[in-house]
């Protein structure tokens, strides 16, 4: 990988990790895919893959 890659590659995950966190903060769950399946990070970091009801 060249410097220029990991330059991109480091802002990038430094922006989701900072929006990530921003979201939590405003009460809003973070949404991740695994394996087709949805996961929820809620602002508690309870991790659980029932929909929050602002989901539904």
């Amino acid at each position: 990988m060249s410097e220029i890659e990991k330059k991109i590659l480091k802002v990038g995950i430094k922006a989701v990790k900072d929006a990530q966190r921003e979201s939590l903060e405003k009460g809003i769950a973070n949404v991740y895919s695994k394996n087709k399946k949805l996961y929820f990070q809620l602002p508690d970091g309870t991790i659980t893959q029932e929909t929050p009801k602002e989901y539904q």
